[in-house]
């Protein structure tokens, strides 16, 4: 635990992970699927938090299919701190409603943003850094984000471009965050060696991201503020329902963080704490498969990555396959994903899965909401 320090998670699990269909749907997205390990993905997230906070502090943000199952996932956790919104309004509306309804009970706390998706290796390193974080977080009005070490040339994620330490060297000064560039951009960052990928981990204050908020989101400000006001009341979920609808649908990074940056690195208080331990935003199934093969969990001589209930593979390389029921035999087929669940059966070229979630839009269309 941390001595003197109130910190509370804020675990952002909304959304509906359409790119991992068909197992994941609308009421179990990604985020409540073991799509790595036993455990679910957000189960992941909570538990390796624990030596740093207990449930009882933690707040989740999701919606209203996912919100029963994550209670059931997570015994403990009080139901009132999982906060389902009612439509999606991305990560800006999500975290200063967390702020705000923070802010009226412990302004002080120190609040860390943590995406529900992601597999992180090598738990002590993570822990450090996120103490690291949090002290920074609790010494002003500092915002600070773990930044990860690039491996490669990565166009699928945002960077951080850094200046220099802090003077007690306990991180480096953010100067600008980059969306995610092209081939050319991205190698011209990891050759420079002071970018990092966005982890889109973020630790402030309750108050420090509440005062972001009402400067740069003026106009959804005060209505986030009004929801947090009527926590508790009866009336709630209507006020929820009809004055969320109104802030605006922007994430975190473009609402804060950047206009933040502008200001020049030793003026902004943003500082990035570089984190070494291994890290992965699973975003499709092509990443879960370079992840699964890259830590050896089910990747055989062939580059196959299996779960299946038997195969055989000849001629057959570089494949991601899911069937946990049924017996799969590939036959001279190469960079392919296979997915298999009772109701539906996906197959795609590896290099198109981020497409996947495209197949979820024209089910909508063509009247398969049973398969959404």
């Amino acid at each position: 635990m941390l001595n003197d320090i109130d910190f509370r998670p804020v675990i952002l699990a909304g959304g509906s992970g359409t790119r991992f269909w068909p197992r994941s749907r609308r009421a179990r997205a990604k985020q409540v699927l073991a799509l790595d390990g036993e455990r679910s993905m957000i189960q992941q997230t909570v538990e390796r938090l624990k030596p740093l906070t207990t449930l009882e502090k933690t707040w989740v943000i999701t919606n209203e299919y996912l919100a029963h199952e994550i209670a059931d996932q997570l015994p403990g956790l009080p139901s009132a701190q999982i906060v389902q919104e009612p439509m999606a309004r991305n990560t800006a509306p999500a975290c200063g409603l967390a702020a705000f309804l923070i802010e009226r009970e412990s302004p002080e706390a120190v609040l860390g943003v943590f995406p529900s998706d992601h597999v992180i290796a090598d738990e002590p390193r993570f822990l450090k850094a996120l103490q690291k974080g949090i002290a920074v977080a609790a010494a002003g009005e500092n915002m600070v984000v773990l930044g990860i070490e690039p491996s490669r040339a990565e166009t699928g994620y945002g960077y951080i471009e850094t200046g220099d330490l802090t003077r007690d060297d306990s991180a480096l000064h953010v100067r600008r965050f980059i969306e995610k560039p092209n081939q050319n951009r991205a190698e011209e960052f990891v050759a420079a060696g002071n970018y990092y990928w966005n982890s889109g981990i973020f630790i402030w204050s309750a108050r420090t991201l509440a005062n972001a908020v009402r400067e740069h989101l003026p106009e959804t400000a005060p209505l986030l503020e009004s929801i947090a006001a009527a926590w508790g009341a009866p009336h709630f979920d209507e006020i929820f329902r009809a004055t969320y609808s109104k802030c605006e649908n922007i994430s975190v990074d473009y609402a804060v963080l950047e206009p933040r940056s502008a200001k020049g690195e030793h003026l902004s208080n943003l500082y990035c704490i570089p984190a070494e331990f291994s890290w992965n935003d699973l975003g499709s199934w092509a990443s879960l498969y370079e992840y699964q093969l890259e830590t050896r969990m089910r990747g055989d001589a062939e580059g196959n990555v299996t779960d299946t209930g038997g195969h055989i593979t000849i001629e057959a390389n570089d494949n991601y396959i899911f069937s946990p029921r049924k017996f799969v035999a590939l036959v001279g087929v190469k960079n392919l994903v296979v997915v298999d669940t009772e109701d539906a059966l996906l197959i795609a070229h590896r290099n198109h899965s981020q497409d996947v979630g495209k197949i979820v839009k024209e089910l909508g269309v063509t009247g398969h909401s049973e398969l959404i």
